[in-house]
C-alpha cells in the first residue's frame, strides 16, 4: 500500500515538472494557446509620428522571436518609414533591408529604400532599387518618376565628365585675359560651363519672350562686369561666378 502511494506521488511530481501544454495533454485538457504578439501599438505610434512610443512598441514586436513573419515585416516597414521621416537614414535603410530580406517582392519598400540611398548620395544603389521596384511593378508611378530622374541625372553626370575642365567657349579663340584665366583653371572652366548651361535652361523655361529677354540682359550684364572687373584690385572672379550661378539657379539650386 505504501509502495503504491509512493508511485502515485512520484507521478504527480513528474506531471508538475512538464511544460503546460504537455501537462494539459497528459490530463486530457487542451494545449495552451500561443500568445499572439500585438502589432497594433507599433503601427499606431509610427502612423502618429510618435518616435518615442514607436521605438518601444516596434522593438517589442521586431525583437520578439514569436512575432509572425507578416507582422514582423509590417513593423519593420512602419518603423523604417518613421525613421525616414525623421532623417534617420541609416536606421531606415536597415529596417527596409531586413523587410526585403524577408519578402523581396515589396516594390514600395524597394522604392523607399532607393530614395534613402539617394539621400546618402549613393546614386548607383538608388538606381538599382528603383529598377527593382519597377521590375516588380512596371506601373509603380513613384518608382518610374524616380528612375527617370536618376537616369537623366546619370546622363548629365556622364556629359559633365566628358567636358570636365572645359568652359562654354573655345579656348583656342580666347582673347580676353579673363577668358584665358578661365581656360587655365579647371574649377573656373567648370563654373563657366555650369553658368552657361543654367542660363540656357532658364531661357528655355521662360514664360514669355519678355521674360527671356530680361534673363538674357542679366547674363549680358554679368559678362560685361566680369570682363571689366577682372584684374582690378579686390575683384574675385571665382566668387563672382559662384554668385552668378546661384542667382540663376536660386538658393535651393534650381
Amino acid at each position: 500500500m505504501r509502495f503504491q502511494n509512493l508511485i502515485q506521488w512520484s507521478g504527480a511530481v513528474l506531471l508538475c515538472a512538464l511544460p503546460l501544454g504537455v501537462t494539459l495533454a497528459a490530463t486530457g485538457g487542451e494545449p495552451a494557446a500561443v500568445t499572439q504578439v500585438d502589432i497594433a501599438p507599433c503601427l499606431a505610434a509610427a502612423a502618429g509620428d510618435d518616435m518615442d512610443k514607436a521605438n518601444s512598441a516596434c522593438a517589442d514586436v521586431i525583437d520578439n522571436e514569436k512575432t509572425a513573419k507578416g507582422d514582423l515585416i509590417k513593423a519593420l516597414v512602419a518603423r523604417g518609414a518613421l525613421y525616414a521621416r525623421h532623417d534617420q537614414v541609416d536606421r531606415a535603410i536597415a529596417d527596409d533591408s531586413r523587410a526585403l530580406s524577408l519578402d523581396p517582392t515589396l516594390a514600395d519598400v524597394f522604392n523607399a529604400r532607393g530614395e534613402l540611398w539617394l539621400k546618402k548620395g549613393d546614386k548607383p544603389k538608388a538606381v538599382q532599387d528603383f529598377g527593382a521596384a519597377l521590375k516588380l511593378d512596371p506601373n509603380h508611378e513613384k518608382a518610374k518618376a524616380n528612375h527617370k530622374a536618376m537616369a537623366r541625372e546619370l546622363e548629365r553626370i556622364g556629359a559633365q565628365m566628358a567636358v570636365a575642365g572645359k568652359p562654354s567657349f573655345n579656348c583656342a579663340r580666347a582673347a580676353r585675359a579673363v577668358e584665358k584665366a578661365i581656360c587655365g583653371n579647371r574649377e573656373l572652366a567648370d563654373l563657366d560651363r555650369e553658368i552657361y548651361g543654367s542660363h540656357l535652361r532658364v531661357i528655355r523655361e521662360a514664360q514669355s519672350p519678355a521674360e527671356a529677354r530680361k534673363i538674357q540682359r542679366e547674363q549680358d550684364d554679368f559678362i560685361a562686369r566680369r570682363n571689366s572687373g577682372f584684374g582690378r584690385p579686390g575683384y574675385d572672379l571665382k566668387k563672382a561666378m559662384q554668385d552668378r550661378l546661384q542667382q540663376i539657379n536660386g538658393v535651393d539650386g534650381y
